[in-house]
């Protein structure tokens, strides 16, 4: 790259790094890079089993291939926001998301007419492809009765017929899943993914502005944000925004777009952080580059408009100005 050149230097010389995409990211950072075409497909994984839909299935899941290459991105227009994703980003929180829930349905009895016989019990191969193709919970519980029928439970001993009950029903269930997923959290036993602590601490020190994006309820990703990356960190953070802030789900753009405004950084000047297609959609759609940072259960997903993927933080540098050409970090 010629000295001329301004630059932000990203990520360097990440060794062994195994991608879960069909090709080598190498291309600098496009402030215009084009938005996702794909859109959330809606089919079966399991089409033998009740509890699966003929219209959900993956979209945009490819056979895995491994590169153990060495990885530059270098950004042409200057960083000014770095914005993560809290569920998959900050923590690997999907099994304790699907444990919440089933609590749930087992505390209300909730029972619907494809399998009356029992509680409802999402298993681990239905959520993984659950949450990743609707985000937010609520939308994911009314698409999921939608498909399979609107369950009896101990809110409404026969299933709710009108749109009020409805929501009420989604409500009561989902305000109980959040207490326990915040019970969960508060156990003690859940950790940040590896350097998502060191990447925040080294982008704020360089003067990066810092935001936290996520389709969950406000009162989940507060505590576990206030308990992962600690309670300095969340009220250092120059953005927060939940799923209650945003009238549209990932992958609509809306929390990116509304991210930028209250950032007031240009959307060519942001970069994102997220584990899933559903949330890389969401920031290329709003104009924003996206790194990905996939999980076990989106390792598979499609990620081609991503700028970088990797399997986490840990071997990512930091975010470093330089004046005149990009470096080794």
């Amino acid at each position: 790259m010629s000295s001329s050149s301004s630059s932000l230097m990203l990520f360097q010389h990440l060794p062994s790094i195994p991608f879960s995409t069909s090709r080598r990211f190498t291309s600098s950072f496009l402030p215009d890079f084009a938005s996702s075409s794909a859109s959330a497909s809606a089919a079966s994984i399991a089409p033998n089993s009740p509890s699966f839909s003929p219209r959900l299935r993956s979209a945009g899941i490819r056979s895995r291939r491994s590169f153990n290459k060495s990885l530059s991105v270098c950004a042409s227009s200057a960083l000014q926001a770095l914005i993560f994703d809290c569920d998959g980003v900050i923590l690997e929180s999907e099994h304790l998301h699907r444990e919440a829930y089933n609590d749930a349905f087992a505390h209300f009895n909730v029972r619907c007419p494809s399998s009356a016989s029992e509680t409802l019990n999402w298993d681990l191969e239905f959520y993984d492809v659950l949450q990743n193709q609707i985000g937010g919970g609520k939308p994911k519980m009314r698409w999921y009765f939608k498909e399979n029928g609107w369950p009896s439970s101990s809110i409404f001993e026969t299933p709710p017929e009108n749109d009020a009950d409805r929501a009420k029903l989604i409500d009561a269930i989902q305000d109980w899943k959040t207490e326990r997923y915040k019970e969960i959290i508060k156990s003690g036993t859940v950790e940040p993914r590896p350097g998502v602590i060191r990447l925040m601490d080294e982008a704020k020190a360089a003067g990066i502005k810092l935001a936290v994006c996520s389709a969950a309820t406000k009162g989940s990703v507060i505590l576990c944000l206030e308990n992962l990356i600690g309670i300095d960190r969340f009220n250092g953070l120059d953005c927060f925004l939940a799923g209650d802030d945003v009238k549209e789900k990932k992958p609509d753009p809306s929390i990116y777009l509304t991210a930028s405004k209250i950032l007031g950084v240009q959307v060519t000047n942001c970069l994102v952080v997220e584990d899933s297609v559903i949330g890389l959609q969401a920031a290329t759609k709003a104009g924003m580059s996206c790194v990905v940072t996939y999980t076990s259960s989106t390792a598979n997903q499609e990620f081609s408009d991503a700028i970088a993927v990797y399997p986490d933080l840990r071997n990512v540098c930091r975010p470093r100005f330089v004046a005149s050409k990009c470096c080794s970090c």
